[in-house]
Formats: C-alpha cells, structure tokens, sequence
C-alpha cells in the first residue's frame, strides 16, 4: 500500500510537469526547427537540423527590438511607481488612523469588481482630450491603475504585523510618517515587495487589451500586440512565432527566476500573517 501511494505521488507530479513544461519545451524546439520540418504532418519531438534562421528573420523582418525595448520601459516604470504607491497607500490605510481609511480600502478592492474592458471608452476619451494617445506614458498609467490597488492588499499582512510600539518609538525619536515607512516597514516587507514587483512586472510585460487600443503609431507598440500585428496582418509564419514566444517568454523567466523566492515567500505569509 505505501508503495502504491508513492507511485500515484510521483505520477501526479510528473503529469503537472508534462502539462506545465510541455509546451514549454515544444515552443523551444520548434524555434529551432527548419521550416520544412516545422510544418511537416509529421512532428518530431527533436529538431533533425538546428537553425537559427528563425531569430534571424525576427530581427530582420520585425521591429522586434523597438517592441522590446518598449515593453521594458513600460514594464519597469509601472512596477516601480506600482510598488512606491502601493507601500504609501498600505501604510496609510494600515497603520494610521483616520475617519474613512475601511472605505478607501473597500474603494480599492471595487476596482477588481468591474471588468477591465468597461474602462476602455472613458479611458480612451480622457486620454485623447489630455493628448496622451499613442504613447508610452498611456500603458504606463494604465498598468499602475491596475496593478496598485492589489499592491495594497498584498502588503496588508506585512505592515499589519510590525508590531506598533516599535512604530510609536521611531516617532518618539522624532523619524518623520516617510522615515518609519523607509526604515522600518520596507525592509520588513522586503518578500512582499519582492512579490509585488514580480507581479507587476508580468502583468505589465504581458498587457495586450490596452496596448492594442490606445497604441496607433508602429514605433510605441510593445511586444505583444507588435507581434500580433505583424502575424495577423501577413500570414502565420510559425518559426517566427515560435522564436518570439522565446524571447518574449525569456525575461519573465529570469525576473521569476530572481525574485522567486520573494514571491512564494510573499504570498504564503499574506495567508497567514494578520
């Protein structure tokens, strides 16, 4: 009986690898297949020849590294003013005391109550009458419009548990509201922020819907909807797609890769921590 348990162990973790890496790895392989055998009835699970045809071409035929470039600036940013809102918002609606704080906090989670598409006409219309269009700052106001307000949530188990007497003597010392947050809750939080900014940077990194509307111009278009474009417009040319999938998949991997740890640490202790 041990042994059998054992056996349905392992098979099920091997099952959640071949579905979580499979197509990872056929992704991969495909990138580096020739084009006939890429498009051959019969698939090898094995590239018979390696090409680097398949990236060569991206960079040649797609303005692939504008797109790229794009899509970090957007990225970054957001997480960035994400994270520096999301720690200010926290420790004013955690930690301070004042009439109404339960009701910003109620207005932040409305936000995730409304489809994200319902915005897409009034953001448009206010965009356009403030001239923003067409530009990177747009995707940018947009992503930390999403993305803060859960940023607040995430740290609500990390601020809410330094305990306060340390808090009351920072100030007895005379450390101002921003010196207690710098000193004391950033560096106790560090695993929060650390999954906050993983979080942001992949929802940023991964935005299509907006970028799709309120980005006209070929030169601001970021990586997912430029490469849309470009497929959707010509044909389907698989080994480009395959290649761009890599490269478009490749950051988010290192940043996961890096901040990992903070972002399991992050959320089993949001589950615990009051």
């Amino acid at each position: 009986m041990k042994y059998v348990k054992s056996f349905f162990k392992y098979l099920s973790v091997i099952l959640v690898l071949m579905l979580a890496l499979g197509p990872m790895y056929w992704i991969l392989v495909n990138s580096f297949k020739p084009t006939p055998e890429l498009v051959s009835a019969t698939p090898t699970f094995w590239p018979r020849t390696w090409t680097l045809e398949h990236y060569v071409n991206l960079f040649k035929q797609v303005n692939f590294v504008q797109y790229f470039l794009n899509s970090l600036w957007v990225a970054l940013i957001a997480t960035v003013i994400s994270i520096i809102l999301g720690a200010l918002g926290a420790y004013s609606i955690y930690r301070c005391r004042y009439p109404g704080r339960n009701l910003f906090f109620g207005l932040f989670l409305s936000i995730y109550i409304f489809p994200r598409v319902l915005l897409l006409i009034p953001l448009y219309v206010t965009f356009s009458k403030i001239g923003l269009i067409d530009t990177i700052w747009t995707l940018v106001i947009v992503n930390v419009t999403v993305v803060a307000p859960f940023s607040v949530w995430l740290l609500r188990a990390f601020f809410s548990s330094v305990p306060r007497e340390l808090e009351e003597a920072a100030l007895v010392d005379g450390a101002s509201r921003l010196q207690v947050l710098y000193k004391i809750f950033l560096p106790i939080s560090a695993p929060g922020l650390g999954a906050l900014g993983l979080n942001s940077f992949l929802l940023c990194w991964t935005e299509y819907m907006f970028a799709a509307i309120f980005i006209l111009s070929d030169a601001n278009k970021t990586l997912p909807v430029g490469m849309a474009y470009f497929l959707e417009q010509y044909f389907i040319d698989w080994g480009l797609l395959m290649s761009s999938s890599v490269l478009i998949a490749l950051p988010a991997i290192i940043v996961f890769a890096i901040a990992g740890r903070y972002f399991v640490e992050g959320l089993t202790a949001g589950a615990v921590k009051e």
